[in-house]
């Protein structure tokens, strides 16, 4: 990467101009020497301090610490153990072969024949074994692993085995036989001939199916199209399209005040899905690899207004140095469009506008594919100023619970077991369209069930009817009558439910549940600490439908007070919803009980017509800016 002239002078520059994330990272790195033993510390930033500085001090301990680290993994190899690295199904090679790679090659005059040897020797082994798991060796001993993940390429796992071969393969080219191997199982086995078709075929759109948690280690292999490009000149970011649609992915899936995601998947790390170094890092490098396009002046100034303008963890420093841009321009966020969609993940992130007061909704419709992902097609989370609607995992202690009764959709509950969704399914969204006015979306989530017998029909129409109000339609259909339908909606404590009409309130937010269809039911509220051990706080609301065999819901709600009554207004054939808002506008919307689709309404104060018509019936992805430029 240092072989890269402009690279170079710039991050010297950097350091002697003493910009802050120049001046952080260096004094993280001299503290370290001084003996800190920062948490994450890697000796390859001391290793890049030598590069940039020539204090052949830095390199002096970046030498030791790795040569320590592979001493102690040589004893266990010397006796036939598996090797530290192999842990946890090789999880952490890339970081661990990656320091060695970086530190080999940039404090390579510095080590003696010995020590190069002996390195790569260590982690040619350790390379090999990954992309050999059957036949992965330590010593003279079999240690064969499951090889999870290693082809692929939408795990997380898979970037970490990226990183440990392709920096082996370029530092130590030209000296180790196996260089080559490397560099070409990278950049042609794994990179061209797998992800490369992989992400095109199936991640329209950007991001990733593990979610907003696990799907942020993407930012990992960002950073390898970034070095790969520096290191040999060529480009590979943009080999598909994934790359710069990921950019908008992120920036949609981050909530008006900018201090948190949609909790999409698992969040083991932080139940709660807060805006982290790892986002920024994410954006950071996505920028990097896109200084030019108008999608990063946007991702600049969403990092500048976040609650993570610099990162926070000393370990992450380093990424704040490499990536500093202080001459690209900031443009403003609400260049960008108010909705997107991303099939590949199954995301559908709308919001207002981009202004931190404004209503956020992420509604899911797409492949279940992951391990990382939940059993929440269908689902919905809606924010204002906080989460008024969410996903009960927030609440967890683990991050990753997944079952479909702590996400927002109608479960199918035979006997007091859910139908499950099934792995390897996927929800189809049969009708979008965003405009002035509303968002709408209409989702086929029966798929999902795949061959489970007792559901038959499980459908959702989705209508975001702007600023601050929702509609939420749903047929539901059953082979016997004992399967009851669930319509489920989490919340972060008790709220006041009054007959049909539920409200939740948090501080100065509030959420108005309007339930028009069914008729006669009660809601039931569930605290999920009482239900479940590992949820903190958290309360279920249930209202569970058990005559026949069919039924239809249909709900209003309204954050902020948006709306002032909600009453039925059914036609033949279909069940509607008349609305009178909080700013004289008033709506109808109507939809088919036993088709799909329906019919909207929406007048303005002086009852001029806004919109009306027929709901959409094909799929028309918002564009990605709100004006061309």
């Amino acid at each position: 990467m240092l072989g890269d002239q402009a690279t170079r002078t710039r991050l010297t520059e950097a350091l002697n101009n003493n910009s802050q994330a120049a001046a952080r990272f260096r004094d993280q790195v001299s503290a370290q020497l001084l003996g800190r033993r920062a948490y994450a510390f890697q000796p390859w930033y001391a290793a890049l301090q030598f590069q940039l500085t020539g204090d052949v001090r830095y390199a002096k301990y970046a030498i030791e610490e790795t040569d320590r680290f592979i001493a102690s993994e040589e004893e266990k190899i010397a006796l036939n153990q598996r090797a530290s690295v192999a842990g946890d199904s090789y999880l952490e090679v890339g970081q661990v072969i990656g320091n060695v790679a970086l530190v080999y090659d940039w404090c390579h005059e510095q080590l003696t024949p010995a020590q190069r040897e002996r390195w790569i020797a260590y982690s040619n082994q350790a390379v090999w074994n990954v992309w050999n798991p059957a036949q992965a060796r330590w010593g003279n001993a079999v240690h064969a692993w499951t090889g999870w993940s290693v082809n692929n390429p939408s795990n997380n796992y898979y970037y970490s085995f990226l990183r440990a071969t392709m920096l082996l393969g370029l530092a130590t080219h030209g000296e180790n036989p196996q260089a080559k191997q490397w560099i070409d199982h990278f950049r042609v086995t794994k990179i061209e001939n797998q992800l490369v078709p992989a992400f095109t075929r199936d991640l329209e759109g950007g991001g990733s199916r593990e979610g907003t948690g696990y799907g942020t280690a993407m930012k990992n292999l960002w950073q390898l199209y970034d070095w790969w490009e520096r290191s040999t000149g060529e480009r590979i970011a943009t080999r598909t399209p994934h790359t710069l649609a990921s950019m908008a992915h992120l920036m949609h899936s981050i909530v008006p005040t900018l201090d948190r995601l949609a909790p999409t998947g698992d969040h083991a790390r932080d139940s709660a899905a807060s805006l982290f170094d790892y986002h920024r890092e994410y954006l950071l490098e996505l920028i990097a690899l896109f200084p030019d396009e108008r999608m990063s002046g946007v991702a600049k100034s969403l990092l500048e207004s976040s609650t993570v303008p610099q990162m926070k963890n000393s370990f992450m420093y380093v990424a704040d140095f490499l990536y500093e841009m202080p001459h690209l321009k900031s443009r403003p966020l609400d260049e960008l469009s108010t909705s997107y969609w991303a099939p590949g993940t199954g995301q559908l992130m709308m919001r207002s506008s981009w202004h931190s007061s404004a209503t956020y909704a992420n509604f899911i419709c797409g492949p279940y594919t992951e391990s990382h992902a939940h059993r929440d097609q269908g689902s919905f989370v809606i924010y204002k100023g906080t989460w008024l609607a969410l996903d009960a995992n927030m609440f967890s202690h683990s991050g990753i619970e997944q079952d479909e009764e702590l996400h927002n959709l109608v479960r199918f509950d035979t006997g007091g077991s859910a139908a499950r969704q099934m792995y390897g399914t996927s929800c189809r969204m049969a009708a979008l369209a965003d405009t002035p006015h509303y968002t709408y979306a209409s989702a086929s989530i029966t798929p999902t069930y795949g061959n489970r017998s007792a559901v038959v029909k499980s459908e959702r129409e989705f209508l975001f009817i702007k600023p601050d109000t929702f509609v939420v339609f749903d047929r539901a259909m059953v082979a016997s009558p004992a399967t009851r339908r669930i319509w489920t909606l989490n919340v972060a404590s008790e709220p006041k439910v009054d007959g049909d009409v539920m409200r939740y309130v948090e501080g100065r937010n509030q959420l108005e549940v309007y339930r028009l269809a069914p008729a006669g039911l009660k809601a039931e509220t569930r605290s999920w600490p009482e239900m479940r051990k590992g949820l903190r706080s958290g309360v279920r609301v249930d209202v569970a439908d058990a005559n026949g065999t069919a039924s239809v819901f249909l709900h209003v709600l309204s954050a902020g007070g948006a709306v002032v009554t909600a009453t039925r207004a059914d036609v033949a054939g279909q069940t509607g919803a008349a609305i009178k808002f909080a700013d004289g506008r008033t709506a109808t919307v109507r939809f088919s009980n036993q088709g799909s689709g329906g019919t909207i309404e929406l007048r303005a104060a002086d009852h001029t017509l806004q919109s009306g018509g027929t709901l959409p019936t094909n799929v028309l992805a918002p564009p990605l800016f709100a004006k061309p430029e």
